[in-house]
């Protein structure tokens, strides 16, 4: 009878679970594509637009990622005594407010309070989603979630950045201000969306998951599989997300020769590539060592590199270190693609019971880290400093694959394969078998 009993629950609580990541989704591809109309044009806006010059440009993007790195140390505590979908809502009026405020404001002061404003709301946003895909989702169910969430990121922000780019007129102020009232408008429609969601609660084993003891961030230190995580997580963001709109670009430019059209066809071909295989790649990793598809990513990007290297210090045709230029961006999608199903769960699954959202916070915060420093190393180097610059991010690739497989001897078998979890499920009575059990929810 109990076990009978339990079968209507178990099926309740799925469908909740899967009505409330349909809405998680929906309103994450909303938001992307309300970035999109307003990321690709901020530089030209404000140093062009508003007259304000190059160096007010340069301070409104260490902004936003000094506004990060002040707000996600509190985001991640704040969720853990709040619950992810109270932060996110704060978050997201934030983030609404400080991008109107950005396109109505004609004076540094105004765009530096507004882009610190826009800044912190989308800096809160992602560990406070990714806590609730872990709430909506079970450790079978999670890299499917999460790959979908990369998937619809990129496709909104190409959608945004294409749509924008015939909106906007860099005669006409109005234009630019109609394209941030546009992404303020999709940060309050997802607002709406959220607020119907309803998180419920995954069913798992109890004493499978670690349990939250004590100050969670001494906690965090003290887990040695998260600590390695986030260092292969920093080189992962400096190597390679880090490069893409500074070094990389300043290295084709200056070194490869590459136009700045061919340089929009290669970020065109990583966003297509990534849309094009990740459901592709899915199928290929999910039933694979997580450390392993890490290690491959790492080995990828080296041949990327290696690609880009051809590109700028090779002897073929112009035509030819064009191509493998494109290659450069097309083969980062790739990996891409691989992680994304992979790294931001692995995060979740190492978290104890209670902890997911002060895990993804701090997750975040070596993200925002990486993307500070990466284009201050790696923008001069590009555009002066060729053959190192090539050499470097090279070994970073190779680090990656090296820190990737060190990590899979401190993981679990269930953490590094979560499809183990499958075989860990109790049934008891001979009921039918529980949904997977969730690790960290």
């Amino acid at each position: 009878m109990r076990a009978e009993a339990s079968r209507p629950r178990q099926v309740k609580v799925t469908r909740a679970m899967g009505a409330a990541m349909r809405r998680i989704h929906v309103g994450n591809a909303l938001g992307a594509f309300g970035l999109g109309f307003t990321v690709p044009f901020l530089y030209v806006y404000v140093a062009q637009v508003r007259g304000l010059g190059s160096m007010t440009a340069g301070l409104v993007l260490a902004v936003f990622a000094v506004a990060a790195l002040v707000v996600l140390p509190f985001a991640g505590r704040a969720i853990v005594l709040r619950g992810p979908l109270p932060v996110l809502l704060t978050a997201l009026v934030t983030a609404a407010v400080g991008a109107l405020s950005l396109g109505l404001a004609s004076n540094a002061t105004a765009v530096l309070l507004s882009a610190a404003a826009l800044g912190a709301g989308q800096a809160v946003m992602q560990p406070a989603l990714a806590t609730m895909i872990v709430d909506c989702s079970t450790a079978d169910t999670r890299s499917r979630a999460f790959a979908t969430q990369f998937f619809l990121q990129n496709l909104g922000l190409g959608v945004g950045g294409l749509i924008g780019g015939h909106i906007v007129d860099t005669t006409r102020a109005s234009s630019f201000t109609l394209l941030f009232a546009i992404e303020s408008a999709m940060f309050l429609v997802l607002v709406v969306i959220m607020a119907t969601v309803r998180v419920p609660h995954a069913p798992r084993i109890e004493g499978d998951a670690p349990q939250a003891e004590g100050g969670s961030w001494k906690q965090l230190l003290g887990n040695r599989a998260m600590v390695q995580l986030s260092v292969l997580g920093f080189v992962l963001f400096f190597a390679c997300y880090g490069q893409f709109e500074s070094g990389l670009s300043a290295y084709g430019v200056e070194a490869a020769g590459i136009s700045t059209s061919a340089l929009g066809t290669a970020m065109a071909a990583n966003t297509a590539m990534i849309v094009v295989a990740q459901f592709a790649v899915l199928k290929f990793v999910e039933r694979r060592k997580r450390s392993r598809v890490i290690a491959a990513v790492g080995l990828i990007w080296a041949v990327a590199w290696l690609a880009a290297g051809y590109a700028g210090l090779g002897h073929g045709s112009q035509t030819m270190a064009t191509a493998a230029f494109v290659s450069t961006y097309a083969l980062f999608g790739l990996g891409e693609a691989m992680l994304s199903p992979t790294v931001a769960p692995l995060v979740a699954d190492l978290a104890p019971t209670g902890l997911a959202g002060q895990y993804n916070s701090a997750f975040a915060l070596v993200k925002q880290l990486a993307l500070a420093v990466g284009p201050a190393v790696g923008g001069p180097m590009g555009a002066s400093l060729h053959g190192p610059y090539v050499v470097t991010f090279l070994l970073f690739s190779l680090g990656i694959t090296f820190l990737a497989l060190r990590l899979g001897r401190q993981l679990s078998p269930v953490q590094n394969q979560p499809w183990l979890a499958k075989s860990r499920v109790v049934v008891q009575g001979g009921a039918a078998p529980a949904e997977p059990v969730r690790a960290s929810a």
